[in-house]
């Protein structure tokens, strides 16, 4: 039996395009592999206290937070990084949803990443993440493919497929929606047929990846 670690990072239940993506992505997941486990970690909704990595971070070189909003007990900031660090350690793929706010990842996400990354073995001792797959399920407003105005604009997959890919070591596969505000944004109508085809195609890839992923588990466990 396997573990899906899902991860929500959209402010939005209704109308949220990544969290639609990551329903697909794990639909087709337990269509494969209906004993699966899916364990949740909604950012959006129940986001992590800011506080958590600035005590860590003071303690680590031996400091004081430097301002007192920054405080919080070290062990409550240390077992909330240890609960994170064993989430991902237990999961034999991580589902991981992300819109893309003003360029790059919300603070909830990249807040949740830091955690992680306090775990010094995750992405730089024994990674033991290595090899297991990770599923992005990515929503962006604009179009920031090559030729388009934005290009170069979108700083969140680059930073996520660092810290997945290359630190953690994970094999990584992307299903991402564009021109998601379209149908929402004075000035984006012409744009609306576009950002349909652009979300059904990466309702396909997120279905594909499910699919794929609850296969390999499931060939690996036998």
């Amino acid at each position: 039996m396997s573990t899906l670690l899902r991860v929500d990072a959209s402010i939005r239940l209704d109308g949220s395009v990544s969290r639609a993506l990551a329903d697909s992505a794990e639909a087709a997941w337990k269509a494969e592999h209906p004993d699966g486990v899916v364990v949740r970690r909604d950012l959006g909704q129940h986001p992590l206290p800011a506080t958590v990595w600035p005590t860590l971070a003071a303690a680590q070189v031996g400091q004081e937070p430097v301002a007192d909003a920054d405080r919080m007990p070290l062990a409550e900031a240390q077992a909330i990084a240890a609960e994170l660090a064993a989430e991902a350690r237990n999961a034999d793929a991580i589902l991981l949803a992300v819109p893309l706010y003003n360029y790059g990842i919300a603070q909830n996400a990249k807040t949740w990443i830091d955690l992680l990354l306090m775990d010094r073995d995750l992405a730089f001792g024994s990674r033991p993440l290595a090899g297991r797959p990770a599923i992005f399920a990515l929503a962006r407003g604009g179009g920031y493919a090559p030729g388009t105005p934005k290009h170069g604009w979108d700083h969140a997959t680059p930073y996520l497929e660092r810290v997945f890919a290359d630190l953690l070591g994970m094999n990584v596969r992307t299903a991402a929606a564009e021109l998601t505000l379209a149908p929402v944004t004075p000035g984006m109508e012409e744009l609306i047929d576009a950002s349909k085809v652009s979300e059904s195609e990466a309702h396909v890839d997120a279905e594909n990846h499910g699919t794929v992923v609850a296969r390999e588990l499931i060939g690996h466990a036998a």
